[in-house]
C-alpha cells in the first residue's frame, strides 16, 4: 500500500532565536478542559478524564527504562529521597507506556504535536510502537540532543545523547519555524566569498528540476540552456529583473548564479540534530534543582515555540520537577501537568511560584490568574489535602495549604506544633509525609 504524502504544516510568521520574552505572556482559560493545573497520581487514570482531541502539544519524558535507582537532594535542605526507573525487561516498559501513549494520541488535537523523549534503553522499541499507535505516516523527525559536552564511557563512544521522537496527529500540523544564528564555520562551510562592497555572499544554482511537457521555464539566457531534465528557476522577466540589481554572476563557463547575502538571511533552519552548549544544564547551573533526569528550560522552550502558538493547551504526563510547565507559563501557553509522586507535585509547585511568580490559590485559578495541585495524599496529621512546599525563616520546607478546611484556614506548618513534639514545628518527611520533628518515620 503507498504511503500518504506528509502535508505541509500550517505556515507561521518566522522568528529566530531562543531566548524567553522579556515579559511573560499572558494565557486565557481555555473553555475545553482545566489548566494551569497539576495532577498528582497515576496519569492512566487521569487522562481517561480528560476529553476527545483537546491539547495541542503533548511533551512526556517518561522513565526511560534503565534499571537504575537515583538517589536525589531536593531543594535547599539536601533532604534525601529516592525514585526509582526500573522495568522488569523492555517488554514490560513497552506494555506499560502503550495505554498511555494511545490516551495521550486520543486527547491530542488533530494539528496537534507529540514529543516522546527517551535514549538508547528503548529508543527503537519506542518507535515501533508510537509508529503502531500513531501511524507510521505521522511520524514527523527523530531529533538528536547532546545533553552534555563529552563522557569518557570505557570500551564504547561516549553515550551524550538524547533521542525526541516528534509526531503529528494529522494534517497539517502546527509549525513555527525557528533558526539558529550562523557562524563562521557555517560561511566556510558553504564557500561563501566578498563582493566589492565587502558584503558576505554564496552562489546559489539558477536552476530546478523540469516539471510537465509546457516547456515552463525552457528559454536561452546569455547563450546558455539549462541542463536535460532542469529547467530555469525564474521567468525570463525575473531573471531580467535580477540580473539589473547585481544578484547574478557567472561561472567560467558563463552559467549563471544566484548571489544569496549572508546578511538578508534569517539564520539556519533548525535541523533535526540539536548540539548547542545553550541546550545543557551544567552542575553548577542556577537552574538545577537537583532532579536527576532534569531537563534544560531552553530544551523544552524551542519545542513550544516549534509547535504550538500563544494560549495552546500544553500536556506532560510525566511532568517530574515541571520544566515544560513552567515553559509554557512563561511562552503564555496554558498546560497540564501530571505525575505520580506527591514530592514532584510540591517541587514543581513551588518552581512555578519562585521562577513565574504565579500564586497558589483556588480562588485566583478560578479567575484564571492562579494555579491548583490537585489529588495530593493526606497527610498522617489528616489536617490537610493539598500541600506545597514554601521555604521560610521557620522551616525551609515548611508546608502551607492551597485548599485548607474552614477550620485550618490561614494555618501553616510553622504554626502547627507537632503531635509528636510539642513545642515545635511539624515538617513533611518523603513521598507521602507524616509529621515528624526533623526524622523520617519508617
Amino acid at each position: 500500500m503507498p504511503r500518504k504524502k506528509f502535508a505541509k504544516p500550517v505556515a507561521r510568521p518566522p522568528s529566530s532565536g531562543e531566548a524567553p520574552p522579556a515579559e511573560p505572556l499572558k494565557a486565557r482559560p481555555s473553555p475545553l478542559v482545566d489548566t494551569r493545573i497539576i495532577y498528582c497520581g497515576d496519569n492512566l487514570d487521569q487522562l481517561k478524564k480528560l476529553p476527545d482531541a483537546c491539547i495541542d502539544l503533548i511533551y512526556i519524558d517518561p522513565p526511560f527504562n534503565s534499571n537504575r535507582n537515583y538517589e536525589v537532594f531536593w531543594g535547599e535542605t539536601r533532604e534525601r529521597r529516592s525514585f526509582e526507573d526500573r522495568h522488569a525487561s523492555t517488554q514490560a516498559y513497552i506494555e506499560f507506556m502503550r495505554p498511555r501513549c494511545l490516551e495521550l494520541a486520543r486527547v491530542l488535537k488533530k494539528t496537534g504535536s507529540f514529543y516522546y523523549h527517551c535514549d538508547w534503553h528503548a529508543s527503537h522499541y519506542v518507535k515501533v510502537m508510537l509508529d503502531q499507535i500513531f501511524g507510521e505516516d505521522s511520524f514527523v523527525n527523530e531529533i538528536v540532543w547532546q545533553r552534555t559536552s563529552a563522557h569518557n564511557d570505557p570500551s564504547q563512544f561516549g553515550r551524550v545523547h538524547d533521542t525526541i521522537f516528534f509526531y503529528a496527529r494529522g494534517e497539517p500540523h502546527t509549525w513555527n519555524q525557528h533558526y539558529e544564528d550562523a557562524d563562521e564555520r557555517y560561511f566556510a562551510a558553504h564557500d561563501f566569498e566578498k563582493d566589492e562592497e565587502g558584503r558576505l555572499f554564496r552562489k546559489r544554482d539558477l536552476t530546478a528540476p523540469a516539471h510537465g511537457d509546457s516547456g515552463s521555464g525552457q528559454y536561452e539566457w546569455k547563450g546558455k540552456t539549462p541542463p536535460k531534465g532542469r529547467m530555469w528557476s525564474y521567468t525570463k522577466q525575473n531573471m531580467e529583473q535580477l540580473e539589473a540589481e547585481g544578484r547574478i554572476v557567472y561561472t567560467k563557463t558563463g552559467m549563471p548564479r544566484l548571489k544569496i547575502y549572508a546578511d538578508a538571511l534569517k539564520g539556519i533552519p533548525l535541523q533535526d540534530v540539536w548540539v548547542s552548549p545553550d541546550l545543557w544544564l551544567n552542575a553548577a547551573s542556577k537552574e538545577r534543582l537537583g532532579y536527576p533526569t532534569q531537563k534544560p528550560l531552553a530544551l523544552l522552550e524551542r519545542i513550544i515555540k516549534a509547535s504550538s502558538n500563544p494560549n495552546d493547551i500544553i500536556l506532560d504526563a510525566f511532568c517530574g520537577c515541571g520544566t515544560a510547565l513552567v515553559a509554557a507559563e512563561n511562552l503564555g501557553r496554558q498546560w497540564i501537568g501530571i505525575d505520580i509522586s506527591p514530592t514532584a507535585c510540591r517541587v514543581m509547585a513551588k518552581r512555578l511560584r519562585d521562577v513565574c511568580h504565579l500564586r497558589e490559590d483556588e480562588n485566583l485559578w478560578r479567575a484564571g490568574r492562579g494555579f491548583v495541585v490537585r489529588d495530593l495524599p493526606r497527610t498522617n496529621f489528616g489536617r490537610f489535602r493539598h500541600l506545597s512546599l514554601r521555604t521560610g525563616p521557620s522551616s525551609p520546607w515548611a508546608a502551607s495549604p492551597i485548599r485548607p478546611r474552614s477550620a485550618t484556614r490561614g494555618l501553616t506548618a510553622a504554626s502547627i506544633r507537632s503531635p509528636r513534639c510539642p513545642g515545635k514545628a511539624a515538617r513533611p518527611w518523603g513521598n507521602s509525609p507524616s509529621w515528624t520533628c526533623g526524622t523520617p518515620s519508617r
